[in-house]
């Protein structure tokens, strides 16, 4: 009897699905033996150089050599310095032996150069919730998104706390996800613009807009209508987070923050948590994006309490540097509010 094509269309696609998940599989389980590879490499040498670091220097030297002609290029002297500091980094194979199933060698190539350990630690858990290739990892940390993140702006003990909530339930808190600022330089805006210009531009270019936003936001409506007692009011963007399982509203400023702006996103989260809210989800949240803020002001009003977060957005970049002491003088100063006054 004869068949066409088609008639093995459905075999086809099954043994394809098989060859794949195998290759994954095998790609997996080599990537977790050469990371284990390399970190019994590291504590060998570390075990034998000790202390001695210009005596490691030589001993590092003189393996490479040997073990560049012997195994190939792959065992240079860079290669080994990889090797002891992952064995520094993760002194207990048990700490490692989880990471190395889920992340490639290159991810933990980079984390292990991240000094700061909560830092560190939160590129590890977000990396493993939002499944971050390499190279968006290193976009993200390029971007310095730990320090724009809300969580970051937490005392020491919180953040420790809540990474550790993230790696046991793979849910994370809205801190672990919102950001300040927020950078929207994708957006080409010019030095003067109204706020229709802002919300229209973000719309043009949704697709890098959610990802700046974070893992799990899609987009439901803009300038949503809430009408309450007769009256008509409009809600500028509005998101829902899977992640979150929450409606997230956003409203846009063009100017610096105001505490009025408190008392409209009360009023927008309280309509959506009656009107649009299902029984499964957390109560929406609320995300002010304005040029600019007043740090004293956003603490008494005591925003986090009601569900909103205040973030300013940044049109143009600024150089990395001036960002980067920006972002290190904010933690600075948001942990040192929340320090009780016997510390401070």
């Amino acid at each position: 009897m004869n068949t066409s094509p088609t008639d093995h269309a459905a075999l086809l696609a099954d043994i394809r699905q098989l060859i794949d998940s195998a290759r994954q599989r095998v790609a997996l389980a080599v990537n977790a033996e050469l990371t284990l590879l390399y970190w019994q490499v590291g504590r060998r040498v570390r075990a034998e150089v000790g202390e001695r670091a210009a005596y490691g220097q030589e001993v590092v030297k003189a393996l490479a050599i040997r073990l560049a002609t012997e195994y190939g290029r792959g065992w240079s002297e860079k290669q080994l310095r990889h090797c002891l500091r992952v064995a520094e980094i993760f002194p207990d194979e048990a700490n490692l032996s989880a990471l190395r199933r889920e992340l490639s060698w290159t991810h933990i190539k980079a984390l292990i150069y991240v000094d700061d350990v909560l830092k560190r630690n939160f590129y590890i858990e977000m990396c493993r919730l939002e499944r971050w290739s390499s190279r968006q990892m290193q976009a993200r940390m390029n971007s310095m998104l730990y320090e724009r993140s809300a969580i970051s702006k937490k005392p020491e003990e919180t953040i420790r706390h809540e990474l550790a909530l993230l790696r046991q339930t793979q849910t994370p808190s809205p801190d672990l996800l919102l950001k300040d600022p927020y950078v929207l330089d994708f957006l080409g805006l010019n030095d003067r613009y109204l706020e229709k210009d802002l919300e229209d531009a973000i719309l043009r270019d949704m697709e890098q807009f959610l990802l700046e936003l974070g893992a799990g936001f899609s987009f439901v409506a803009r300038q949503k209508r809430l009408t309450i007692d007769n009256d008509d009011f409009y809600l500028d963007l509005l998101f829902y987070n899977r992640k979150l399982r929450r409606l997230v509203a956003i409203d846009l400023k063009l100017g610096d923050f105001k505490a009025e702006d408190k008392g409209q996103m009360e009023l927008y989260l309280r309509w959506l948590a009656r009107h649009e809210q299902e029984p499964q989800e957390a109560p929406p949240i609320g995300i002010i994006l304005c040029a600019g803020k007043k740090h004293e002001q956003i603490e008494l009003l005591e925003l986090d309490k009601a569900g909103i977060h205040v973030a300013e957005y940044l049109t143009v970049l600024p150089p990395r540097e001036a960002l980067q002491a920006r972002l290190h003088q904010a933690i600075a100063n948001a942990r040192q509010r929340v320090l009780p006054a016997s510390e401070s």
